[in-house]
Parts: C-alpha cells; sequence; structure tokens
C-alpha cells in the first residue's frame, strides 16, 4: 500500500542540513553470505470510502463501526480501522514552509492531512465551445457563494492536461482562474467542435437528396453515384471512429496523469469532471467472462489507471457540459434537407441520438459508481451539481481492511458496504469504490527497460516513458511522488552563443542564441528512493535528474539530465539512506524569447517523480549561483554551502 502521510515540512528542511558527505568512520554492518535468503514481508490494506446520505441527498453523520458490514467477493472481511470525515470537525490547517531563498524551490504543496480535495476538470477534449462558455458562465455562480474552506485545484484538458490553478481555499484565486483562465477552445476531433449545430457526420447524408447527388463520371469504369455516396458515408464513419478513440486516449491519459499526482495527498478527493461528450467503453463490464471484451482501449493501460485512481482515493463525478438535451435534428441550425422525402431517415437520426445519450449516461453512471462518485446529466444547474457534489463527498466515512484474499493475480475484487442495525432500517444511500484489480504493485514496473549511468538528455523506455513525458511536459501538473528542494540560479551575467556541454537541443525547433546558462543544484532525500534488497544483501536502485526547457507554446527547446545506477552494500546503505542525495546540472536558455524550466527527479524501479516548474523570468534577474568549490560532480565539495553545493550523487560501490 502506498503511504498515507506526507513528510512534514521539518523532514523536508532536514535536506538542507544534512551533509552528503560519507562519515570518516563509519559502523561497519556485518556482510551477509552470498547465499543467504532475504524474506520479505508486507501487508496489504485496502481503502474504502463512503459517502452516506439520507433520502434528500443530505450527509449522514455519527455512525460507528458496527454500523457497517463489508464483503470482498462474498466473503466477510474485518475492519481494522474506520474513521469519519466531516467539515463539521475542526481541519488541522497544513504547516507552511518556512520562506526560502530566492532561486530555491520546492515540490512541497501543504494541505490539510485530514480534509478534502476538489479538482474542477474543463475538458475541452471533448466538450465543443459553446458548452464550454455555458460551464464558464455556471462556475462564476458557484464561486461567489463557494465556502472559504473548500480547496479546490482547476485543471484544463485539450491533448493533454494542463494545470490552471493549484488547490487553494481563496475564494479570489478561483474568481480570477475562472474569469481569466477558462478560455473555451474547440477541438478538432469533434464532430461538431463549435457547437453549431451542424457535425461532419450529418453531412455525408447530404450525398442522398437529389440536389447533391454526384453525376456519373465519362470514365465507364467510374462507381455508380449510389457507390460513391456510401464509400463517402463509410470513410467518414472511419475517420470518426479513428478520432473517437483518440479522445478515449487522451482522456485516459489524462485519468492516468491525475490519478498519479493525486496520490501524493492524504484524504479523498473530488474530481468534479465536466464534459459534452463521455468517450464510449473506456470501462471493462466485471459481470462478463471477459471484462475487457467491450473495451476499444488496451487492457494493460486501463488497469494501471483504475489502480492508480483507487490508491489516489479518487472519486470521479462526471458532470454533462451540455445541459438538459434535445436531440439535434430539431436544432435550427441544422439542415433539413437530408430528411426531405425520407421519414425513415428523420427517425433513425432520432434513434441515434437516443441510444448515444443512453450509452454515455450509462458510462456517467458506471465511472460515477465504480468510483463512489455521482453523475450529473440532464441538468441546466452546474452550479448546484458542483455544490453537491463537493458536499457528498466532504462528509464520508472510511473503512480499512486486509483482504482475506492475499492473491496478488490481477483479478477484479468485487467490494461491497451494506448498513446494519438500526441503520440498516434507515432509508440511506450508500456511495462507494466497488472494487480493485489485485494487481502486485511491487512487480507493476519490472518490465521497463533498465536506466545506465550516463549524461544528456535521459529518457527512461516503454511504459515508464509515457509516464515522464506527462510528468516533465510544461503545464503538465507537477508531481511530487517524491520530495526535494532545487536551487535554480543564472551561472552568470554573460551570454553564450552555444549551450553548456551535454545539452541537447530540439533539431525541430531549432531555438537560435544567444543562450543563458543556469545552474541547477538538486538535494533529495535518499529515504525517499526504492532501493530493492538482492539476494547477495546489496541494496539496488536507479534515479535520474532531468531539466527541461519550454517555450509558452509547450515546445521543448532543450534538455539535459544524469542518471545513476545504485549497488550498495549493506554498510555503504547505512551511509548513503542516512546522507543527502545532492546533483548539479547546467541548462542553456535562449535569452530571445519567453521560457519556461522544468526540474524533476525520477525513481524508476517506483516510476515516482517529484518536479517543479518555473518562469525563466522569475529568476533571471537574481545574481549568479556562488560555491565555495567547484561545481564540477567529478571534485568532491570538502564542505557544503548554505544552500549545500552540489556532491557526486554516486555512492561508493564497495
Amino acid at each position: 500500500m502506498r503511504r498515507l502521510f506526507r513528510l512534514a515540512p521539518a523532514a523536508l528542511a532536514l535536506v538542507t542540513v544534512v551533509h552528503a558527505q560519507v562519515p570518516a568512520q563509519p559502523q561497519q554492518a556485518p556482510e551477509p553470505d552470498a547465499h543467504s535468503t532475504i524474506l520479505h514481508t508486507s501487508t496489504q490494506l485496502v481503502v474504502v470510502n463512503v459517502v452516506v446520505q439520507d433520502k434528500d441527498g443530505h450527509p449522514v453523520h455519527g455512525l460507528k463501526p458496527e454500523n457497517f458490514s463489508l464483503t470482498e467477493d462474498k466473503a466477510a472481511q474485518t475492519i481494522r480501522h474506520f474513521e469519519e470525515h466531516s467539515t463539521l470537525a475542526p481541519t488541522e490547517l497544513p504547516r507552511e514552509l518556512p520562506p526560502m531563498p530566492p532561486g530555491t524551490f520546492t515540490d512541497y504543496t501543504p494541505v490539510p492531512a485530514d480534509g478534502t480535495l476538489n479538482i474542477l476538470l474543463l475538458d475541452a477534449l471533448n466538450t465543443p465551445t459553446t458548452d464550454q462558455n455555458f460551464v464558464r458562465h455556471e462556475l462564476q455562480q458557484y464561486v461567489q457563494h463557494a465556502n472559504p474552506g473548500t480547496r479546490i485545484a482547476v485543471f484544463g484538458l485539450a491533448n493533454r492536461l494542463i494545470l490552471l490553478q493549484g488547490f487553494t481555499s481563496d475564494p479570489a484565486i478561483l474568481k480570477d482562474v475562472v474569469e481569466h483562465k477558462l478560455i473555451a477552445r474547440s477541438s478538432s476531433l469533434l464532430d461538431d467542435p463549435t457547437g453549431s449545430g451542424v457535425d461532419r457526420q450529418n453531412l455525408s447524408d447530404l450525398a442522398d437528396t437529389p440536389s447533391n447527388t454526384p453525376q456519373p463520371l465519362s470514365n465507364s469504369s467510374a462507381p455508380p453515384a449510389a457507390t460513391l455516396a456510401a464509400n463517402l458515408q463509410q470513410f467518414e464513419a472511419e475517420t470518426a471512429n479513428m478520432e473517437t478513440r483518440l479522445r478515449m486516449q487522451y482522456t485516459l491519459d489524462a485519468f492516468n496523469t491525475l490519478g498519479h499526482y493525486l496520490a501524493a495527498f492524504p484524504g479523498r478527493k473530488n474530481l468534479i469532471w465536466f464534459s459534452g461528450s463521455f468517450p464510449l467503453n473506456i470501462l471493462p463490464d466485471p459481470s462478463l467472462p471477459n471484462p475487457f471484451a467491450i473495451m476499444q482501449l488496451d487492457e494493460k493501460e486501463y488497469r494501471e489507471t483504475a489502480n492508480l485512481l483507487t490508491k489516489a482515493q479518487v472519486a470521479v463525478y462526471p458532470v454533462d457540459a451540455r445541459g438538459l438535451m434535445t436531440t439535434p435534428v430539431y436544432n435550427a441550425a441544422s439542415s433539413g434537407r437530408a430528411y426531405v422525402g425520407n421519414p425513415q431517415k428523420f427517425s433513425a437520426a432520432i434513434s441515434k441520438f437516443n441510444s448515444s445519450q443512453s450509452a454515455e449516461h450509462a458510462t456517467m453512471d458506471a465511472l460515477a459508481s465504480d468510483t463512489g462518485g455521482r453523475a450529473y446529466f440532464n441538468t441546466n444547474d452546474l452550479a448546484d451539481a458542483v455544490s453537491q457534489a463537493i458536499d457528498a463527498g466532504s462528509h464520508y466515512y472510511t473503512l480499512f481492511y486486509s483482504p482475506t484474499n492475499r492473491k496478488e493475480d490481477g483479478a477484479y475484487r468485487d467490494i461491497r458496504v451494506d448498513l446494519t442495525g438500526a441503520a440498516a432500517s434507515r432509508d440511506l444511500q450508500l456511495s462507494y469504490r466497488h472494487g480493485y484489480y489485485a494487481d502486485d504493485s511491487e512487480h507493476q514496473h519490472k518490465d521497463s527497460e533498465t536506466a545506465t549511468t550516463s549524461e544528456g538528455a535521459i529518457g527512461a523506455h516503454g511504459a515508464a516513458a509515457a509516464y515522464e513525458r506527462a510528468a516533465m511536459s510544461r503545464g503538465a501538473p507537477a508531481p511530487q511522488d517524491l520530495l526535494f528542494k532545487a536551487r535554480v540560479l543564472p551561472a552568470s551575467t554573460a551570454t553564450e552563443n552555444a549551450v553548456a556541454p551535454g545539452n541537447t537541443l530540439d533539431a525541430s525547433v531549432s531555438p537560435k542564441g544567444p543562450f543563458r546558462r543556469y545552474d541547477v543544484d538538486y538535494v533529495a532525500l535518499p529515504s525517499e528512493l526504492t532501493l530493492t534488497p538482492q539476494p547477495d544483501g546489496r541494496r539496488s536502485g536507479q534515479v535520474e535528474f532531468l531539466t527541461y526547457v519550454f517555450d509558452v507554446d509547450g515546445r521543448l527547446l532543450n534538455a539535459t539530465g544524469k542518471a545513476y545506477s545504485l549497488n550498495l552494500s549493506p554498510s555503504t546503505y547505512d551511509r548513503f539512506i542516512h546522507s543527502a542525495l545532492q546533483c548539479h546540472l547546467e541548462v542553456s536558455v535562449p535569452t530571445s524569447i519567453a521560457t519556461f524550466i522544468r526540474v524533476g527527479v525520477h525513481d524508476i524501479p517506483s516510476n515516482h517523480f517529484g518536479v517543479v516548474e518555473l518562469p525563466t523570468d522569475t529568476i533571471s534577474h537574481l545574481p549568479p549561483a556562488t560555491y565555495t568549490t567547484s561545481p564540477d560532480p567529478a571534485k568532491p565539495a570538502a564542505s557544503p554551502a548554505t544552500p549545500p553545493p552540489p556532491a557526486p550523487p554516486t555512492p561508493p560501490q564497495s
């Protein structure tokens, strides 16, 4: 199970005072025999958040553990721990970090340890622009009456996920985000991207009308008009299917990124997803012999995303951004010529709309039910839907249990929660996650390709590369799986015509000089890394440090990084784990355009990231970095300065 609590700010501050140097006379641990057996122990723990409401939708308080019964695959489970969460109870305010020196940044975000986090996701990928404007208007109504204690973050989804506002409880900040950052954007993957009422698929219907019938070509071998019309319809249908698959893939990738990002925070998260079109068949059906038979996406990828949302305790609240819907055949913007003299086509269009709406609403209900949320559709009061979702998700009970079936075979485990005693006689409604996939989290990344010590633009391969691209993309949510601090300062006041050694410019963009060089100094806790015990008693791991430079449009201009393979003997591990992990990089940034620097630490075995992004103009005016010793990693630092100078991150290979 993933850790439930983040490190306190004091632990992060400790990084600045722990030295990277190894003690001169460390206590020697006994070297194990090469054939000794290492015993591994672990405890499985499943977390289930349960929202209990009365028939009017009001939260029910004061229930006890004995009021709940829980089964997994019809087998009774023992509730090991029980918690009630409510906004009525006082919330411990998050501990703020002390002020840091100019140019020093951290990926730590203070949030209440026992509070509920809310995420507003405006989906421009699946929503026409007119409906996006409607959502924006409704959110303006909501933020005017938002509870000042409600912590909300705002995301946008185009062809990738973008963080528009981090978690805040300040209504003034939320109002500014809604007013100035929720800009409607059209999606080229939608049939009706602007919401004009005329979709591209209906254009093929005009081919059957007399005024638009294709004329036979002079070539006698040309297909007849009916064949041409059918070919056109098939081409547009296959194009629409391809575009739908792309939207499904982008949507799933966004949920994958959100799962990674939100897993770093404790407690329940309410994801309120505004969309005007919900991609179909992105969910498996556990009732079928092959639950993934109806899916149009990769089973392994979906399983990983589902597990991420489970571990992150995310409840999804899909909200139909189109409001109350009627069939588009009655829309004044639609042409009726396709239905002249063909009432069957008119009926077929209505039937197609009703079937599509039913399928999409079923998808919304399934996604909400599977994650413990609720779907909202056929309502124009989206502001009230937001209020209801946040209120419901802020009052809940958390049940912890260790499953009696300990096999991690990847099978779907069905969870059922019921009320007992006097609570069972009341007309109460329960919302909770109805299952999970019993995957072996310790080996889910075993297929990732092993990285070796190198310099230059570093990248992982396979599944790890997909998340690395999302984690290190401009404007994307910055993962906080690994806590670290970074000092980013100009190396000098001068500019250069060439980039720093080890930098890799993107040839497709070809940024031109002059360049200004920046020093990037990392400090991280080795205890945050995955160091796996080996049969010979040593511990192995892999870590990489990355620095990317982007322009305002998110194009990668320059990249640099270093990766290290760790192979630690017991005595070296004891010294290493109590030290600070430090690394020094140098990156060149074009001075002629606005840029952003994104720095990250990547624990390769677990595929965990810590990331910070900053506009270059916030540090370009600062004085250059100074060191008491050379920042060259080949030369060990004698004594750290403030902040500490870089030291070789590679531990002794004893």
